[in-house]
């Protein structure tokens, strides 16, 4: 399962409305190879569900994540970090042996 921090569904909520986005639109998350630390996270919205799809959903957002990704992703939650370090999105991966300094790539 996939979950998300209340700042960060505060921030998808907003940039949903931003986008007219209806409530059928949820998250795709996925995880491709590249960064520098070998495997980098994907987000996108998304209102479809795709073959082989796992689908969860928390406080109301949808979120799919093809098969493939979610092995790397199982127990993650996405966050959302406006202070000084930058600001955006992040995810909180329990399965990632060592992430880069910027956050958005990991290996297991």
């Amino acid at each position: 399962m996939i979950t998300i921090s209340d700042k960060a569904l505060a921030q998808v909520k907003r940039l949903k409305e931003q986008q007219n986005l209806g409530p059928e639109y949820g998250l795709r998350v996925s995880v491709k190879g590249g960064g520098c630390s070998g495997l980098s996270y994907g987000l996108d919205f998304d209102n479809e569900e795709k073959k082989g799809d796992q689908v969860f959903e928390d406080k109301g957002i949808k979120f799919f994540v093809d098969m493939k990704s979610f092995l790397y992703l199982a127990g993650t939650q996405l966050d959302f970090s406006d202070g000084l370090n930058g600001k955006g999105f992040h995810f909180v991966n329990p399965n990632a042996a060592r992430t880069c300094g910027c956050g958005e790539s990991f290996s297991v």
